[in-house]
């Protein structure tokens, strides 16, 4: 099966981690991924790249075009359009869930008329986009690298330990910096802020970390909150997304509101936990799940075949 990837490409040279994580599970599908990456900034430029994805579509034979995230879905929607009738499949991310004005009535329109099926990343995603007949299926965690990172890691490489660990750039606003910042004065301390660096750097960061700290705003299934529980790590995360079911009640992760001072009492524990008893049953958590790549990746397979199925 020959899927065409559609996403941003304005942050990096290729597909973003996720995206490129995603594509290579399907790879071991035997699902053939091609990508065509959008560059540009806002609407307008998000739509100079209708007739070149046109005419790449035009010019290749995909059995299925895959968008993620719901500007790049618009345009390839316009694409298809312009070009051949393929089927089109949507992977809405988190950000998606705050869309607003016209982008969210775009996005419900091309919804019921012209995506075959719509993914979403959480429960809670689906219901604020009043989405009835998305398919909720999370990112998936790739346990085997994460393993052979921990394995690599600990023979060669540890680090200083790091109390606290902030992956996001602060300069987000969904991230909440000011939240994480607030507490921090609170309790006194100090955090490690990573972003922008490799996903392998990512993970080696966790491992090196007491804890992993999310203040978001917001999010549809947190990728930092899977694999900080992939690589056991104790856990303070506000309320978001699917926060609280992949939490479950394993302990080690602690759920806060976003008040400063539970933020900090929660860190408090958290950091007490990890004193006490190290690590957590995460990984573990993530397995029964179902969200290690390949079981995810399984799943995206059967949303390809139905549309398939439909299009006979």
């Amino acid at each position: 099966m020959n899927v065409l990837f559609v996403c941003s490409g304005n942050k990096t040279k290729g597909p973003g981690v996720v995206v490129k994580s995603q594509a290579d599970t399907l790879a071991q599908q035997n699902i053939k991924v091609s990508y065509f990456l959008i560059r540009g900034s806002g609407f307008i430029g998000y739509l100079k790249n209708v007739s070149p994805l046109a005419k790449h579509i035009k010019d290749n034979d995909f059995d299925i075009i895959h968008a993620h995230y719901s500007l790049s879905a618009i345009v390839a929607s316009f694409a298809i359009l312009l070009s051949k009738r393929k089927p089109i499949v949507v992977s809405l991310m988190g950000s998606d869930a705050q869309l607003k004005g016209v982008y969210r009535i775009l996005v419900k329109l091309f919804y019921r008329f012209f995506w075959f099926k719509t993914i979403v990343k959480g429960e809670e995603m689906k219901q604020s986009l009043n989405l009835s007949y998305a398919v909720v299926i999370p990112n998936g965690v790739d346990i085997d690298k994460i393993i052979n990172i921990e394995k690599e890691h600990y023979v060669s490489e540890i680090g200083n330990v790091t109390p606290i660990l902030f992956a996001a750039d602060p300069l987000r606003e969904s991230k909440n910096w000011q939240l994480a910042s607030a507490a921090f004065e609170i309790l006194g301390t100090v955090i490690k802020v990573v972003y922008n660096v490799s996903h392998e750097k990512i993970i080696k960061e966790i491992f090196d970390s007491q804890i992993v700290l999310l203040t978001s705003k917001w999010e549809g299934s947190p990728n930092i909150v899977k694999e900080a529980m992939a690589c056991n790590c104790p856990i303070v995360a506000t309320d978001v997304g699917d926060v609280r079911w992949l939490f479950g009640d394993e302990p080690g992760h602690f759920i806060t509101s976003f008040d400063p001072n539970d933020v900090a009492e929660k860190i408090k524990l958290a950091l007490q936990f990890a004193k006490e008893r190290g690590r957590t049953n995460g990984r573990q958590r993530i397995i029964e799940l179902g969200l290690d790549s390949e079981t995810v990746a399984k799943r995206i397979v059967e949303v390809y075949n139905s549309v398939l199925k439909d299009v006979q």
